[in-house]
């Protein structure tokens, strides 16, 4: 064991036990952010806007700043693209960060130097937690690889803006830079096909421990990996490869590929980052739940998903099991916005979630409201009795086939097809009316026929991807849909 990997675990048990005292307390944590962020907001624009100076608690907060969406502000970021200062924090932010959004295009999001910490410390969490619970340090001596965007910021408005991963990136601490991998120039390669061929013939013969990334970029990363060695697995290529570190989509689908792939099951960590603000991790190895960053610049709140009532709940009204909206106020100058994810807390003390989909991706054709959850669970079902492997996934509704019922298309793309493939689509189905009751309904109503496969080519969903511009290791593919945008041309 090295100096370095000796160090980590008592600095991660220090770090960790430190979050864990204020996660015990989420009230008065979550009061705490709320203070501070009424104290430096309360001078711009938004805040006098919206009198966010008689702000005191949890009430008059969701009394005085409406909820909205990015539609809602995106006058205001207008505004800051513009030049004008103190808008929705002081000053104007470090950054505007890029990212994809399902109605309005490009979404421009802040990051300013109060939030930055935000990003780059909580990731920083998440790897300390996992060495503070299981002892495990070793990763820490080798190589790690992140599969990211781009770095390159573009320059040309008042505010340099880029994809999230790009903008940490340039922020990596010096004493992860050693380790890192890949390059600064083959980061900065645009197009990923390319750049995922360089960042192979960079890797190969270094000693890589730590691999991050979402899990369809990571599986392309690997199966390029092993055409060029010739190798079974990645084991055999990296045989110290101890901790796979994932984030945006639900592994689960990708599971049994990815261990097919690598040669067997590795350690991982889930992190919930998102343009907005770095939202939770798993700070509990093998446990369900994703610990929430309470103490970190973002106040929570939790909209349900059911019932008339649209008020925000703070962290202490929450329940179990309850379908929420994540609603952020943030150091970043976001109030009252509405992130689109939804969440259940599988845990008050810590308030642990796990994320159940987005609030604009469902498939509800008939008022069945199908999330990704469901669709998520009843193929992990499916592939316990019939094993496969899958590469990608989407769901789309069918309202008007040349013949019988309307149904639920499921598009797969198959690594490993299963050896019946009309008894899997069964099993799915069957699984997937165990889940959602409205579904089961419909089906037995006569309403919609069982759900239908359509098998999609090797490479479909990269290149349906590489078409429309997401062909990026941030984008992810929609698990549902309520119409076929998604679906055309698959």
């Amino acid at each position: 064991m090295s100096l370095k990997s000796a160090i980590a675990r008592p600095y991660a048990r220090s770090v960790t036990n430190a979050v864990m005292r204020r996660a015990m307390d989420p009230a008065n944590t979550q009061n705490i952010v709320l203070k501070g962020l009424l104290r430096f907001a309360s001078d711009t624009a938004f805040g006098k806007e919206h009198k966010l100076f008689d702000v005191r608690d949890h009430m008059d907060l969701v009394q005085s700043v409406p909820l909205r969406d990015y539609e809602g502000f995106k006058p205001y970021i207008e505004r800051i693209t513009f030049g004008e200062r103190d808008v929705l924090w002081p000053g104007t932010p470090l950054y505007l960060c890029k990212t994809s959004g399902t109605t309005s295009g490009a979404k421009y999001i802040p990051i300013t130097t109060e939030s930055l910490p935000n990003h780059i410390g909580s990731a920083r969490r998440a790897l300390l937690a996992y060495i503070a619970h299981t002892g495990n340090s070793a990763f820490v001596d080798g190589r790690m690889i992140f599969l990211q965007g781009s770095p390159v910021l573009d320059r040309s408005g008042h505010i340099p803006s880029g994809r999230l991963s790009g903008i940490v990136a340039n922020h990596v601490p010096a004493y992860l830079l050693k380790n890192r991998m890949p390059s600064f120039a083959t980061n900065a390669i645009p197009d990923w096909e390319t750049k995922v061929e360089a960042i192979v013939s960079e890797t190969i013969g270094e000693d890589m421990r730590l691999i991050s990334g979402i899990p369809a970029w990571v599986q392309m990363y690997f199966e390029r990996l092993l055409v060029r060695t010739g190798k079974a697995n990645v084991k055999e290529v990296f045989p110290n490869f101890s901790l796979f570190v994932y984030g945006g989509v639900n592994y689960g689908p990708y599971r049994s590929r990815m261990e097919t792939l690598i040669g067997g099951s590795v350690p991982s960590v889930e992190l919930f980052p998102a343009s907005e603000g770095f939202i939770a991790y798993q700070d509990r190895s093998g446990e369900e739940g994703l610990l929430l960053v309470l103490d970190n610049g973002i106040y929570f709140g939790f909209v349900p998903m059911h019932g008339p009532d649209r008020r925000p709940r703070s962290i202490a009204e929450v329940q179990l099991d309850t379908q929420y909206a994540l609603v952020l106020y943030t150091n970043a100058g976001l109030w009252g916005y509405e992130i689109g994810d939804t969440v259940k807390f599988v845990s008050l003390s810590p308030p642990r979630v796990v994320v159940t989909g987005r609030t604009k991706h469902f498939t509800s054709a008939f008022g069945e409201h199908v999330i990704a959850e469901e669709v998520e669970g009843a193929l992990k079902d499916a592939m316990l009795v019939q094993p496969c492997d899958v590469s990608e996934f989407t769901v789309a509704p069918q309202l008007s086939p040349k013949e019988g019922l309307p149904y639920h298309e499921w598009f797969i793309e198959f690594a490993s097809a299963p050896s019946d493939p009309g008894g899997f689509a069964a099993a799915m189905d069957d699984a997937l009316q165990k889940r959602n009751v409205y579904y089961k309904d419909l089906i037995t109503g006569k309403v919609l026929r069982p759900l239908i496969i359509t098998p999609v080519p090797r490479g479909g969903f990269t290149a349906w991807m590489k078409a429309r511009g997401m062909n990026d290791a941030q984008s992810k593919m929609p698990r549902l849909a309520n119409d076929r945008r998604y679906v055309e041309g698959l």
